[in-house]
């Protein structure tokens, strides 16, 4: 038994370690409006779990600034749960919120009275959240008296959670996009829950993007609306559906965006907005397209040059990347008579942009040595480039400088191997034909001596 039982502890240690993963306590701003165009902010936490006894307290915070979250839905538990230990901190604020029906015509239906139910009277704060790895947006319903007992606190029920856990996308250029994009809604209050048609209830999902200060609309999508919907544009579908479907909740939902072959011009930030009945939650994503340059140089693979000599320029080619902004292109010296790594001297120039139809941009770098010594025989010199879609050592080409004399034929040599080809040649086209001839006679002679 007692081995069983130190199995069972140890199971049991190790769910509760997955299950109380990731922070326990988010640090929050609470901004407001101070008027004449100022914003004020105060200190607030948000409470995702805690351990045995009572909430810790939090003198430095007031009481409605310390919230205790209930999350029926496991929305945020879930998000953080997976949050990386190495991570920076989420930025978080939080804001009044004042719940109103949805501005698009398009999302119409989920509000035909135009009237906000009782149900979500009351106060409602609005929570949003970014860091490199998740952007979330969640909409909390807090009680109206603080909790005096045990500790100074908050209670608050998450209504509609937001998530994207690709909040800066990087996609390789003409390849395809796909933005996660989860929510989750539980309704307000029992009563609620029973006043509505039992199921999930409908939604509008809408996909936008701005860039250089426009916006376009690129997708929206009503599951278990009738009506009319702007067409999709660029090819972008979405996978709008509720996950679950049981009667009173909580319920979550899917809504991720699908973009193919994406094009220079389709970057900036997308905006994802999930539409509920007098709730809009919203995170915003910045994408950026990328391609990785590809490196070569030349002359390749060896450049002669006779000692006090200038060996031939060097041309780094830097060809199908994008963006163009971020390139940085280094000339590299290893060996030659300080034998280790050191920045290679002589002039250097770029060429213009060339652009290709894809997006992509191309261009040359170039290098001219000065004469070489005998000393840098051997030296190796290296195009490295630098370029946001590249690692920190970025990507290099390197050529091996030869100098005549110093290792296989040098040039004088070369050159009296040529001349002395061209003898031995002469000499033996002149035997051949001299064979020729003596072969000739001896067969007139024979033929007269008949």
């Amino acid at each position: 038994m007692k081995p069983l039982s130190l199995l069972l502890s140890v199971v049991a240690l190790g769910l509760a370690s997955t299950v109380s993963a990731g922070p326990a306590v988010i640090e929050c701003w609470f901004v407001e409006d101070a008027g004449r165009g100022q914003l004020s902010k105060k200190p607030a936490a948000l409470l995702l779990r805690q351990g045995p006894g009572s909430p810790p307290p939090r003198p430095d915070l007031e009481p409605e600034l310390y919230l205790k979250v209930h999350d029926p839905a496991g929305a945020l538990l879930a998000a953080f749960r997976q949050y990386p230990r190495d991570a920076p901190a989420p930025r978080c604020e939080m804001s009044h919120y004042i719940p109103l029906p949805a501005s698009p015509d398009w999302v119409s239906g989920l509000t035909p009275e135009q009237r906000c139910p009782r149900a979500l009277d009351g106060k409602w704060l609005m929570v949003s959240m970014s860091s490199p790895v998740l952007s979330l947006s969640s909409f909390l319903q807090p009680q109206s008296e603080p909790q005096l007992e045990p500790a100074l606190i908050t209670m608050a029920t998450a209504v509609l959670t937001v998530i994207t856990h690709t909040p800066a996308p990087r996609i390789r250029l003409g390849q395809d996009a796909l933005l996660d994009l989860s929510f989750a809604y539980v309704p307000p209050t029992s009563k609620a829950a029973i006043s509505l048609a039992p199921g999930p209830p409908p939604f509008g999902l809408e996909w936008r993007r701005q860039h250089l200060g426009k916006g376009h609309l690129l997708l929206a999508a009503t599951p278990g609306l009738s009506g009319q919907v702007p067409a999709a544009r660029e090819g972008a579908v979405a996978f709008a559906a509720w996950d679950d479907d049981e009667p009173w909740g909580p319920w979550t939902g899917n809504g991720s965006f699908w973009l193919p072959a994406v094009q220079p011009f389709q970057e900036g930030t997308y905006l994802a907005t999930v539409h509920l009945p007098y709730l809009q939650g919203q995170v915003a994503m910045d994408l950026a397209v990328q391609k990785s340059p590809k490196v070569s140089l030349t002359p390749a693979p060896l450049v002669w040059a006779a000692p006090g000599e200038a060996p031939p320029e060097l041309l780094c080619l830097v060809s199908h990347f994008y963006p163009s902004e971020g390139l940085e292109v280094e000339w590299e010296l290893r060996g030659g008579p300080q034998g280790r790594f050191q920045k290679a001297e002589g002039q250097s120039w770029h060429s213009a942009l060339s652009h290709h139809a894809d997006g992509s941009v191309s261009l040359s770098a170039h290098l001219q040595l000065p004469p070489v010594t005998t000393e840098q025989h051997g030296a190796r010199y290296a195009c490295r480039v630098h370029h946001p879609s590249l690692p920190a050592l970025g990507r290099r080409s390197e050529i091996t400088l030869q100098v005549a004399g110093l290792s296989g034929p040098s040039l004088e040599d070369g050159v009296g191997l040529f001349l002395s080809a061209f003898l031995l040649l002469g000499l033996i086209k002149a035997l051949g034909w001299a064979a020729a001839h003596l072969a000739a006679s001896r067969d007139s002679t024979q033929k007269k001596t008949e």
